[in-house]
């Protein structure tokens, strides 16, 4: 099969053991930029893609972030997909009793309430620093400005975390997607996006190819659904075994270089 684009999740499968770009990524993808496009795709921030665009020296070409919440072409969102401002601040009040930490994102935006270790370990891991403003605050200004989130990311016991799953579960069934990426982590997204919405979108609107030549790595639940449907879905190492059975290849791990060295078989 002729691939004409391939489209990659980032951390657990692009990035190497240190949440960086190894050599061997960044020299596959800049061999195969011009010929062949190389969209990040993740449940992450615009400005924690961008500076790993900039690395890959793929700045031009188009970003998917919150798992397809968000949308960028030429920096400029072809669609965007938010939870509605009285969700967010019904889970704001949900949380008081529990406290756990909520992070609230739109677009580059990303508020958390105080700078605690979660706060610390999203900074590191992403290369971003959040702004810190209690919830209910960033919930009345968003309220003001018309805006919704485009990701709650939920942070905390894996208690806590169960007690808002199950809470959300029960009261917006239809309305959100949870995605369990760790026992503490709790992603909370908008129901009607996923990375293979967003990938069909980006074909239809911006690129004369069709599914079937496409390509895309991932590793983790958010991932399935995109691997299981696009041309050539492949499962890094690392991943979850539902990630794998979807698969129509299993690669390296992710600390191995699995993603450049499926590139090199596949484009030599």
């Amino acid at each position: 099969m002729d691939y004409k684009i391939v489209f990659s999740d980032i951390d657990g499968t692009l990035l190497d053991k240190d949440r960086g770009l190894a050599p061997a990524t960044i020299k596959q993808i800049k061999k195969l930029k011009d010929k062949v496009p190389f969209i990040l795709i993740s449940a992450r921030m615009p400005s924690a893609m961008r500076h790993l665009q900039n690395e890959l020296e793929i700045q031009n070409l188009p970003i998917i972030c919150y798992n397809g919440g968000l949308v960028l072409v030429a920096g400029k969102p072809i669609s965007s997909t938010e939870i509605p401002i009285n969700i967010v601040e019904d889970l704001s009040n949900f949380n008081k009793m529990l406290d756990c930490h909520l992070s609230l994102y739109h677009n580059d935006e990303w508020y958390v309430p105080r700078f605690d270790e979660w706060a610390a370990r999203e900074k590191n891991n992403t290369k971003v620093a959040p702004t810190i403003k209690a919830n209910f605050e960033v919930i009345k200004n968003w309220e003001n400005e018309g805006k919704g989130a485009h990701k709650i990311m939920a942070m905390g016991t894996e208690k806590h975390i169960d007690d808002i799953r199950d809470y959300l579960l029960t009261t917006y069934p239809n309305e959100l997607n949870l995605y369990r990426s760790k026992d503490t982590y709790l992603e909370i997204a908008h129901k009607s996006i996923s990375k293979l919405t967003a990938i069909e979108l980006l074909l239809e609107h911006h690129y004369p190819f069709n599914l079937k030549e496409t390509i895309a790595f991932g590793d983790n639940y958010n991932d399935v659904e995109m691997l299981k449907n696009v041309g050539f879905g492949i499962a890094v190492g690392n991943a979850r075994e539902e990630a794998k059975l979807v698969a129509a290849h299993v690669t390296h791990h992710h600390k191995e270089d699995g993603v450049a060295r499926m590139l090199l078989e596949l484009f030599k």
